[in-house]
């Protein structure tokens, strides 16, 4: 018998832990509808304004992720406005269920909604017996990482990983590689002085990784796809500037791909497959750029692998 079934979070970086809530949500359904329901802008921002927290997945790249990966037929966004979060949770399920007459909703064991997020698994099957909706708990997600550790697949298991750099284990949270969707701004214009050519990304908003240097690839609006080798920080070498992110796109052979030198504004996709080294400062341009030689070799086997890796899956 078909219904409608719900799963109710915030979704940021759409995981396997939220992949695995929604197949079962669509189980759950027997052909009929799934629908998340999320919030924006994320509720912390209205609750803790004076914490700046970057996105993982932007509204638009969430929606689209949560589509493509977990199947939702639709994606209800709630304003996270003072009313909406001042409900106890009884009336917060009410709202929503009065709109979405959903037979069944699926959340993990942690599951906490309402007021103070004061509601529990408990209180939502207590709603669910009023309202004659199913509630099924899923068991927690678990991923194993290249070091043969287990951690629960989490936005802010994701969040540390890639603040530490380890975009590798970050991806096996994920389920695909971190990937950020961003325009492409002016930076300082050294890098096509120096052979290598960069284009800079314009990530306000978003979580960058640790400082550092990442093999990666690229996407450009017109679906050409090269090697990216990307720097995050900020480029201790020539003076103290602020944090950027920023691409040379290489050619399987190595060699920087020519692009038009003023070509700002378009959207890059950038892809993080493996972590290549820390961020150094080094003495003078000479060292810097025979230690980058290093790091395009480097870039070539990460991604490269990579590549061979994912055709062999």
């Amino acid at each position: 018998m078909s219904t409608q079934a719900i799963v109710i979070g915030n979704f940021d970086g759409v995981h396997r832990g939220h992949q695995h809530l929604f197949r079962i949500a669509k189980m759950a359904a027997g052909g009929g509808r799934v629908v998340a329901v999320t919030f924006e802008p994320l509720p912390v921002a209205v609750l803790r304004p004076e914490i700046p927290m970057g996105r993982l997945t932007p509204r638009g790249e969430r929606a689209e992720l949560l589509r493509l990966t977990c199947g939702v037929d639709e994606v209800v966004e709630l304003e996270p406005t003072p009313a909406v979060l001042g409900l106890s949770p009884e009336a917060f399920i009410a709202e929503i269920h009065g709109r979405l007459r959903f037979g069944a909703v699926v959340e993990g064991p942690d599951f906490r909604f309402g007021k103070g997020r004061a509601g529990t698994l408990d209180t939502l099957r207590a709603q669910g017996a009023l309202y004659g909706f199913r509630v099924i708990e899923a068991a927690a997600c678990t991923v194993e990482l290249t070091d043969g550790g287990t951690v629960e697949a989490r936005s802010s298991v994701a969040r540390d990983l890639l603040a530490q750099g380890r975009v590798a284990d970050a991806a096996r949270v994920f389920g695909r590689p971190y990937e950020l969707r961003c325009p492409t701004t002016r930076g300082d214009q050294r890098g096509r002085t120096i052979g290598w050519p960069t284009m800079n990304l314009d990530a306000r908003g978003r979580i960058l990784p640790a400082d550092g240097v990442y093999a990666g690839e690229a996407t450009l609006p017109d679906g050409t796809r090269a090697i990216a080798a990307i720097s995050v920080g900020t480029k201790p070498t020539f003076g103290e500037s602020p944090r950027t992110c920023e691409a040379t796109l290489l050619a399987r052979d190595g060699r920087p791909c020519a692009f038009p030198l003023d070509w700002y504004g378009f959207e890059l996709r950038l892809r993080f497959h493996a972590w290549i080294r820390g961020q150094e400062r080094f003495d003078g341009l000479d060292a810097l750029l025979a230690r980058m030689e290093i790091d395009r070799a480097a870039v070539l086997a990460a991604v490269l692998a990579a590549m061979a890796e994912a055709n062999a899956r």
